[in-house]
């Protein structure tokens, strides 16, 4: 990474979390000039297939409970 682009990186960094996001998604949709869909239009599509395919009952979800307790112990180690 240049100097220039750590620089940016840094003031991005320091931009409240909604700020950084919108940032990021105008950064992402900067990489593919091309695809008229926005981030959001191609993350919604992307849940409608994980929602088919928990409901076909290929995945089996975790209940979120246990999802947070496995991260807390994760985060105990680091």
């Amino acid at each position: 990474m240049t100097l220039q682009a750590k620089h940016i990186l840094d003031e991005a960094m320091g931009l409240p979390p909604n700020e950084r996001a919108l940032v990021a998604e105008e950064l992402l949709a900067s990489l593919a000039p091309s695809s008229s869909k926005s981030i959001g239009e191609m993350w919604a599509i992307e849940a409608e297939k994980r929602i088919d395919v928990y409901d076909r009952g290929e995945v089996k979800a975790i209940p979120a409970k246990e999802v947070f307790e496995k991260i807390d112990r994760q985060r105990q180690f680091t």
